[in-house]
C-alpha cells in the first residue's frame, strides 16, 4: 500500500526529495503556501492513531511522563542553545544560528513514536511523552525560544503561540475526535495516517531545502557538525537521564529516542513563518539526519536483540 511505504521509506524519502530539492527547486517552490497545511496534516494523522486505551496506560505513570517531559524541555534546549552559541562565535549569522534553539525548543516528533515501535521500546510511553510535549508547546515552546532566542534577534512570542495553536493542537484534537466517529474505517485510517504524516514532513523538509538553494551550498560545515552533535547528544543524554531515573530497558529507549528526535518539522515551519528562510536551515538539516540515525538505531537494536536471544 502507498501510505505504508511512505511511511516504512520516509528516511530515504526525505534524503531524495531533499536532494531533488537542492538540485531542482521549483519542484517544491510552490509549496510556499502550504507548509503550515502540511505540518498540521501530521498532527492530524497523531490525532487519529492515539488510541485511548494506549493514552490510559501511559498516563497511569504520571511519575515518568513528568521526568520525560521535563527532560525534552531542558536538555535540547540547552544544546540548541549551546549549539546557537558555538554557531554565533565561529562568525555565523545570528539569524542561522537561532535554528539550533527553535529545533532545540519544539516537542518530540510523531516520527518517534514509529521509531520507539520498531526499536522495541515502550510505545505507549512515547506516545503519552509526545502528547503532552505537544499539548505544552504552544506555551513552552515560544517562551524558551523567547528566553533563549532573545539575546540573538526579537522574538514573536504570541504569533508563534498562535501559529502552534491552530497548526498543532487544533488538528491533534481535531484527528482525536475523528477518531471515535470512524467506526469500520477506522483500521483504514490508522495504515494511513502515519503515511500522510510522513509525506507532510518530506514536503515540509524539501521545501525548506528548496528555499535555502542559494544557502546551502555555502552553509559552513560547522552548521552540519552542530546538526550532528545535537542530534547524537539529545540519544545520549536522553539515556544517561532515563538511567538516572532508574527506567527499565523499555522506557530508556523511548526515552533516548523521543529526547534525540525533536519536532524538526514544526521548528522547520515556525522558522519559515516567523523568522528568515536561513533560520529554517538547521531544523531542515536537523529533520533529515535525526530520521536517518533512527533508522539506524533501529536496526542496531534488533540486531543487539536478535544476537542476545541466539547466545
Amino acid at each position: 500500500m502507498l501510505w505504508q511505504f511512505l511511511s516504512r521509506n520516509m528516511a530515504i524519502l526525505t534524503l531524495a526529495c531533499a536532494a531533488l530539492a537542492y538540485l531542482h527547486p521549483p519542484l517544491f517552490l510552490g509549496f510556499k503556501g502550504y507548509f503550515l497545511w502540511c505540518f498540521a496534516a501530521t498532527m492530524f494523522a497523531l490525532g487519529v492513531v492515539l488510541k485511548p486505551e494506549e493514552a490510559r496506560d501511559a498516563l497511569s505513570r504520571p511519575v515518568q511522563i513528568g521526568l520525560g517531559v521535563l527532560c525534552q524541555y531542558s536538555i535540547m534546549p540547552l544544546l540548541g542553545f549551546a549549539a546557537a552559541a558555538v554557531a554565533v562565535w565561529r562568525g555565523i549569522a545570528p539569524e542561522l544560528a537561532l535554528g539550533f534553539i527553535i529545533v532545540g525548543c519544539a516537542p518530540g516528533a510523531m516520527a518517534s513514536n514509529v521509531i520507539t515501535y520498531l526499536a522495541g521500546g515502550a510505545v505507549a510511553f512515547s506516545i503519552a511523552m509526545t502528547m503532552v510535549a505537544t499539548m505544552f508547546s504552544p506555551l513552552i515552546t515560544p517562551a524558551m525560544v523567547e528566553l533563549l532566542g532573545s539575546a540573538y534577534m526579537d522574538i514573536p512570542f504570541w504569533p508563534m503561540m498562535q501559529t502552534i495553536l491552530l497548526t498543532v493542537v487544533l488538528p491533534l484534537l481535531l484527528g482525536m475526535g475523528l477518531r471515535g466517529r470512524l467506526g469500520a474505517h477506522l483500521a483504514q485510517a490508522e495504515a494511513m495516517a502515519p503515511g500522510i504524516a510522513a509525506l507532510a514532513i518530506v514536503i515540509i523538509c524539501s521545501y525548506a531545502v528548496a528555499a535555502n538553494h542559494d544557502r546551502i551550498a555555502e552553509t559552513p560545515l560547522l552548521v552540519v557538525a552542530l546538526v550532528i552533535l545535537l542530534n547524537a547528544l539529545g540519544y545520549l543524554l536522553g539515556w544517561l537521564a532515563a538511567t538516572l531515573f532508574r527506567f527499565d530497558d523499555s522506557y530508556r529507549i523511548t526515552l533516548s529516542i523521543e529526547i534525540g528526535m525533536q519536532n524538526a518539522g514544526l521548528g522547520v515551519a515556525l522558522a519559515l513563518k516567523h523568522f528568515q528562510p536561513e533560520t529554517a536551515l538547521p531544523g531542515a538539516l536537523f529533520a533529515v539526519w535525526c530520521i536517518i540515525t533512527a533508522a539506524a538505531m533501529t536496526r542496531h537494536l534488533h540486531s543487539s536483540s536478535d544476537l542476545a536471544a541466539a547466545i
